[in-house]
């Protein structure tokens, strides 16, 4: 899908309304200046099976629809060619080159691999050609995004995946919730089973098909031991038959501890031959019911986890037991008989009074003596940074530790500690920053995804695991705009070479059209969204100073005196994690000798991992700008606010160019991710701030011209509180209503100096989950908007139940007129347990090119 088009059409008419479902695959009518290339579009499809759950079979109803959703043109398929036709006559034809050559001959494809296919399209001939059945439909997939685009070019290509293991990982419960999900319930399981209507599960396996991702772990990390019940295995069974079509394999997560938590023995100890038998067992019984099930992933010995460890064996010894178990089925050229096994295993009650203790140290402490090991058909499941999926992190030195072991790296499509879809960033910027870093093992060229993919240590399998965690919203994510997340992981899963902005405009053409200011808008958004994210969370590696257990919004001191290690030893002097092997917890030893160099050197350490390596005074100077670390720390989170204010902005400009729903539904998200930013910047900058002593040289942290407190109005049936923690509200506190069942009110009355004009009105507030106040600003008693504290509904982010920084948020009235003397009331009625919670007023000069 790597086609550019030649021209943008403008003045494209408007779709009706869409709700996301078709992702990317819209086959949306082209606009009437790209429709007349079309001519040499063939009339008829020939696909050879006629299997109806055969990827080939369902290669041809996809060519069908595509052509009549695109072109407008019914065309007909036949499994052959009728008796008037010949392998000559113009015809797309698709199949494996097995089938065509068995019937036609002469097709030859030796270079193929697993999954790979051939497109020739020549004239008005196209051949489509699979090494088996999925890469035909792959095939497929590509001849429609071509089409889709508007090219009608000629091309011979041979299109090989550049690993074998594309898989995706959902975090999914047997009850239908989902662990770090953002977008409603499962499409997979309810109420303790699978679900009885699989539609929505087909559709996944179609997205998912066409970016071609070949294999869906469909349940949570943290397994349930109940999945492996017999009515569990038949529902299991039934997801796989619902993917099977589109050549999506089905794999399950295990729970280590199933034998005595399910079968009843005394022991899950992976050397007892009793053990051994029973997963022999069960993985019989899953193969009974889904002949191609692709494998399993386990999680072991971390955050709880049960595993090998707990009988003192092995974390090899634990994966090989299920490595053995499945080597009597499938095959291991990455479609079945896989045992993912996550090297996320670490201590989550470390001492961090003990200098040298680090839980980045933990992959490679675990794992690097048990390389060779691990059976053939284990692959060690790598998360991309040594940490968990920050915004931004060193590349695991893991990679450079497993050189006869097959590995897979780990990325996070569900936005976990990045906004949780609530915020855009588009992600594939920062996962080139791992994918193309060289590791440099034995002084060779050693990129990341030429470790991932087997080719440089000559590893036969190998690959990546995305997690992604749809759900029933029609968005899938919880938002539009995060489905070019999954796009892009499928295309770099195929070809990592690929370039994040190129894949973005592909994703933007098949979901938006050809509207040039749409693509412009889309690109410049997301293109600046992860420095933008990145400049309002953490900076210079110090990682996403997320709350700990939302991992939503800031709390900065969280960070610390913990067990969980996701430290930046901030005290009044300095910050930063010093891992260095002379002075600190010697993870940068951990890496290859020529990337150790750089970091245990702070005059080598980019800057934008420099508190990730070195402890250092705030008032270090960077090498890069010169800045102080304190003062860049407040620089960085004013620009990226600044920079996130702009994104509503440039969606605006869009009015008109789409259908309303989208349109609307990504405005939203834009508008509060704007206010969130803010609530950001001020927690992040507001507590070094207090914590360093040191001001801000431009005087912005702390001071706040604009607003007005809402604890300093004229208050009736309100009540001040305390924000914990204190910088997520402006001036450290709030106010609630009273009670919970009667409406406050907060008035204040613009003073005699104010200067008449248009000002914007934000309204900073808190939307906690147990309620949905309903708020009304008023202007000399006219209303002015009213709203109300339902964000649970519109985001599919982790809430809190208290005044925090993930519950803190803002809304704001734009371009109203204001007049020295007038009175600005806010009133709050209270719903559940959320008593109406009001932080501040500000008003800023509309079109001051200024941020509150």
């Amino acid at each position: 899908m790597h086609w550019s088009l030649v021209a943008f059409c403008t003045g494209v008419g408007l779709a009706s309304a869409e709700n996301g479902l078709n992702g990317w695959l819209r086959y949306a009518s082209l606009p009437d200046n790209l429709r007349h290339r079309s001519a040499s579009v063939p009339p008829m499809i020939v696909a050879l099976n006629t299997t109806e759950t055969s990827p080939v079979y369902t290669a041809g109803k996809e060519l069908q629809a595509g052509i009549k959703g695109i072109l407008g043109r019914s065309v007909d398929i036949s499994h052959d060619f009728p008796s008037s036709h010949n392998s000559e006559s113009p015809c797309i034809l698709v199949g494996t080159a097995a089938a065509y050559n068995a019937k036609y001959g002469s097709a030859n494809l030796t270079s193929f691999t697993t999954d790979g296919f051939w497109l020739s399209v020549k004239g008005n001939n196209v051949l489509i050609l699979g090494q088996n059945e999925r890469g035909a439909l792959y095939g497929a997939f590509e001849y429609l995004s071509m089409v889709a685009q508007g090219n009608f070019s000629d091309v011979n290509l041979l299109s090989n995946p550049d690993a074998p293991v594309r898989w995706v990982n959902q975090w999914d419960n047997l009850d239908g919730s989902i662990e770090r999900g953002y977008a409603g319930p499962s499409i997979f399981f309810s109420n303790g089973a699978a679900v009885d209507d699989l539609t929505r599960v087909s559709q996944y396996a179609r997205l998912l098909s066409s970016i071609r991702i070949n294999a869906v772990i469909v349940n949570n990390v943290n397994a349930n031991a109940s999945f492996l019940t017999p009515a569990n295995i038949n529902g299991l069974g039934r997801i796989a038959d619902a993917m099977r079509p589109y050549g999506v394999r089905l794999g399950i997560s295990l729970n280590f501890a199933s034998p005595q938590t399910l079968g009843g023995m005394n022991t899950f100890d992976p050397l007892d031959p009793t053990v051994d038998a029973w997963w022999d067992n069960k993985t019989d019984l899953l193969y009974q019911r889904i002949p191609d099930m692709a494998g399993y992933l386990v999680k072991a010995n971390s955050e709880g986890q049960p595993g090998p460890l707990t009988y003192n064996r092995t974390l090899a010894d634990g994966a090989n037991m299920f490595a053995r178990a499945l080597k009597r089925h499938g095959n291991r050229d990455g479609n079945g008989g896989i045992v993912m096994f996550r090297a996320f295993v670490y201590n989550n009650h470390i001492n961090e009074t003990d200098w040298k203790a680090d839980r980045a140290n933990a992959a490679v402490d675990f794992f690097k003596h048990l390389d060779g090991q691990f059976e053939d058909n284990v692959v060690v499941q790598i998360k991309y940074g040594p940490i968990d999926f920050q915004v931004r992190e060193p590349t695991s030195p893991l990679f450079a530790n497993l050189f006869n072991t097959s590995t897979a790296i780990e990325l996070q499509i569900t936005q976990e500690y990045l906004g949780q879809q609530a915020h855009v960033v588009y992600l594939p910027p920062l996962w080139k920053t791992v994918l193309d870093f060289d590791l440099r093992v034995d002084s060779k060229p050693s990129l990341v995804r030429d470790i991932v993919s087997g080719q440089r240590f000559s590893r036969g399998l190998g690959g990546y695991a995305g997690v992604v965690n749809v759900g029933t919203n029609t968005t899938w994510l919880g938002s539009h705009m995060a489905m070019s997340n999954l796009y892009a992981y499928g295309r770099l899963a195929w070809d990592p070479a690929l370039d994040p902005q190129k894949m973005l405009e592909e994703w933007t053409r098949l979901t938006f059209g050809f509207d040039r200011s749409v693509m412009d808008a889309v690109t410049k958004i997301s293109m600046a969204s992860w420095p933008a994210y990145e400049n309002y969370t953490g900076n210079l590696g110090i990682q996403t100073l997320n709350d700990p257990l939302t991992h939503f919004g800031p709390n900065p001191a969280a960070q610390d005196n913990n067990g969980w290690g996701q430290w930046t030893r901030a005290d009044r002097q300095g910050i930063g994690m010093d891992r260095t092997v002379s002075n600190g917890t010697g993870f940068a030893g951990q890496y290859p000798p020529e990337v150790a160099k750089v970091y245990e050197n702070i005059d080598s350490t980019p800057d934008d991992l420099l508190l990730w390596f070195h402890h250092v005074n705030y008032t270090y100077h960077l090498r890069g700008s010169g800045e102080t670390v304190i003062q860049h720390f407040y620089n960085a989170h004013y620009a990226g606010a600044e920079t996130a204010q702009t994104f509503a902005t440039q969606w605006e400009s869009l009015r008109g160019k789409m259908d309303d729903e989208r349109f609307n539904d990504i405005l939203f998200k834009l508008k509060f991710q704007a206010g969130h930013s803010i609530v950001w910047r001020d927690a992040i900058t507001g507590f070094y701030h207090n914590l360093s002593g040191i001001p801000d040289s431009t005087g912005r942290v702390g001071h706040h011209p604009w607003r007005m407190e809402a604890e300093s109005m004229m208050l009736q049936g309100y009540r001040l509180v305390s924000v914990d923690p204190p910088e997520t509200a402006s001036n450290g506190t709030a106010i609630v209503t009273t009670s919970n069942s009667t409406a406050g009110s907060a008035v204040a009355k613009l003073p005699d100096d104010f200067k008449s004009g248009q000002y914007d009105i934000a309204i900073g507030y808190f939307d906690v989950i147990g309620g949905r106040a309903h708020y009304g600003a008023f202007i000399n008693d006219e209303p002015l908007e009213e709203w109300i504290g339902d964000l649970e509904d519109k985001l599919g982010h982790a809430f809190s139940k208290k005044l925090d920084g993930s519950s803190a948020t803002r809304i704001t009235i734009p371009g109203i007129k204001l007049e020295k003397g007038d009175v600005l009331k806010i009133v709050g009625a209270p719903d559940g347990i959320e008593q109406a919670p009001l932080d501040y007023i500000a008003l800023i000069p509309a079109n001051a090119n200024m941020v509150d």
